[in-house]
């Protein structure tokens, strides 16, 4: 009797723990030494600073619309049109909206990664071996450059 009682009670606790230790800060703080350490408590470090964290539950329906293949059932209407048929196929209200909320997020994102470049100390990429090669100060800009104008070309 006891044990049925408790096993729900410990089940709860645990998904309340988890939850609370997902929802938890990250703190930023640098040593004597240079060296950067990343921690979930305050340490009262004078350079301590709070790391802004953003996160989003994946939305399944958006995300398996970018996997899809090609082929849907309006490329299978527009092959059964016969031949002849040059007129484009006009873009549904949904589509439409799909392609806006598709662009808003690839906006988002080269937002984010432009952010990324800017406020990084040192920014590296994995060679073939899988060791880092760390960028140097025009590569930087070249990459900062890049996506700038990717942020141009889909955030209008």
């Amino acid at each position: 009797m006891l044990r049925t009682k408790l096993l729900p009670m410990i089940a709860a606790l645990a998904t309340i723990l988890a939850g609370s230790a997902l929802a938890s800060d990250i703190y930023r703080y640098t040593d004597a030494e240079g060296n950067v350490h990343y921690v979930d408590r305050p340490t009262g470090d004078p350079t301590e600073e709070r790391v802004a964290i953003l996160s989003r539950r994946t939305d399944i329906t958006q995300a398996q619309a970018r996997t899809e293949p090609a082929s849907t059932p309006a490329a299978a209407t527009e092959e059964s049109a016969g031949e002849g048929a040059a007129e484009p196929r006009k873009q549904t209200r949904a589509e439409k909206k799909a392609a806006a909320r598709e662009k808003a997020q690839k906006c988002q994102s080269y937002r984010d990664q432009l952010e990324t470049l800017v406020t990084s100390r040192r920014l590296y990429r994995e060679d073939d071996n899988g060791e880092r090669v760390y960028l140097n100060d025009n590569e930087t800009q070249e990459a900062r450059d890049r996506v700038q104008g990717l942020i141009e070309e889909n955030c209008s």
